[in-house]
């Protein structure tokens, strides 16, 4: 009877459903957003014990301050030819993705997303690694091709999913894929990358080699199964990995609450399993390039895994099937505080004196002939729904290393019967 009397005077339960600050319509306002000085973050030894440094998982590591020039221990000093090289190879990403959107929009490929705002994340981070490290990329990084000097032809002709995709048609457009270029195959399910990035590096340790590896996700994936199962066998095991969390604060509709936004940081989730994590200001090349540099030491120097959380907004749309002015605030993208990656470095060069207005026009003049070009090139080996694809026979190739009997069976029966001609 105690007991009953004690429960009824308990306030019933209630159950708390994440909602973002901002809905269409509303009025944004980042001033409770904790954004620290530029420079003021300590730069750990990379032999510093994961314990040790729990508290760069709540801070944010920033290089530029807010008159663009580089200061603090994170300057990675880059000289002038990698930091135009960074710049310009961004400018590429960012034309490359508006004009593709363009085709999608005009119904040559049926599918497109861009990674307009984070270009940062994947160009700097690529730039800081080795060409032979492996890369497992989420949907978003195609700037890791880029820096890897993948042709743009061969991204159209995968988009377009014409006679000359070097995948067959067999995969969404934009999921890419280079063995040549150690870029793993692009998957729509997410996270699959993770533990796959973490095997591939056991196996690296394992066989004394020295290429370590590097994943990309985004923030709503960390609440996938396989991301927490890939966390634990980094740790376990020591692998030599980067883990990206690219934290644009939106997974297609659901803001990042959904995935444990409210509650702490996604580096913080390095910390619960004993990995030394950084929470970096993804906005910000030179920091994404110095963090990106430090882990990759780490790793190569058996220190173990590093998560980085990419603090940075995702400026258009989640795809081209998606249309963020149903969920969020148009101000979100123009009071976004931590401004644009290629905004904020084309300033920073032109501060040091390496580079003008002139020199900016000029160069997204050239990326957008560029990308013309290699469109033009490229539809001429088809568009969606031309009928110039992948010949009929390849849907039975690439499954077995020797194609067994009942497929060889079905594919002869399945060309005899195309070679049948139907009365008019």
């Amino acid at each position: 009877m105690a007991d009953e009397k004690n429960k009824s005077n308990l306030p019933p339960l209630s159950l708390h459903i994440p909602e973002p600050k901002y809905r269409p319509g509303d009025v944004v306002d980042y001033s409770d957003l904790e954004i620290p000085e530029a420079g003021a973050q300590a730069r750990p030894d990379i032999h510093s014990a994961p314990k040790d440094m729990r508290d760069m998982v709540y801070d944010m590591i920033r290089v530029l301050d807010d008159d663009d020039t580089a200061v603090g221990p994170w300057d990675p000093k880059l000289d002038d030819e990698t930091l135009v090289k960074m710049l310009r190879t961004m400018v590429q990403v960012r034309t490359f993705d508006d004009r593709l959107h363009r085709q999608q929009r005009q119904g040559k490929t049926s599918f497109y997303m861009k990674c307009t705002g984070e270009e940062a994340t994947s160009v700097a981070s690529t730039m800081a690694l080795h060409a032979d490290d492996m890369c497992f990329p989420s949907y978003r990084q195609q700037g890791i091709l880029f820096v890897r000097g993948y042709p743009m032809v061969e991204m159209v002709n995968q988009i377009f999913s014409n006679k000359a995709d070097k995948l067959k048609g067999r995969q969404l457009p934009i999921m890419y894929s280079s063995r040549e270029l150690n870029f793993f195959t692009v998957s729509g399910n997410l996270a699959t990358q993770y533990p796959q990035a973490v095997g591939w590096a056991m196996a690296s340790a394992s066989k004394g080699d020295s290429r370590i590896a590097a994943v990309w996700c985004g923030e709503g994936s960390t609440a996938e199964g396989d991301f927490h199962a890939a966390m634990t066998f980094a740790a376990v095991y020591n692998a030599p990995v980067v883990l990206n969390v690219v934290n644009n604060q939106w997974a297609i509709s659901s803001f990042s609450g959904f995935a444990g936004a409210e509650r702490t940081t996604f580096a913080a989730r390095g910390a619960g399993y004993g990995i030394a994590a950084l929470r970096v200001d993804g906005n910000d090349p030179l920091a994404v390039y110095a963090a990106t540099s430090w882990a990759a030491e780490r790793a190569r120097t058996n220190q173990g895994p590093t998560l980085i959380e990419h603090f940075t907004y995702r400026a258009d749309a989640h795809s081209t099937s998606d249309d963020p002015t149903a969920y969020r605030s148009a101000q979100e993208r123009e009071e976004w505080p931590l401004g644009d990656p290629i905004m904020r470095l084309n300033k920073h060069l032109i501060r040091r004196g390496i580079w003008s207005v002139e020199q900016q026009e000029q160069l997204d003049a050239d990326c957008l002939e560029a990308v013309k070009a290699a469109v033009t090139e490229a539809a001429k080996n088809g568009i969606l729904g031309h009928g110039l694809h992948q010949p009929f026979e390849t849907m039975f190739q690439d499954v077995f290393e020797e194609m067994p009997w009942h497929l060889k069976e079905q594919a002869a029966q399945a060309n005899k019967e195309r070679e049948i001609k139907w009365p008019s």
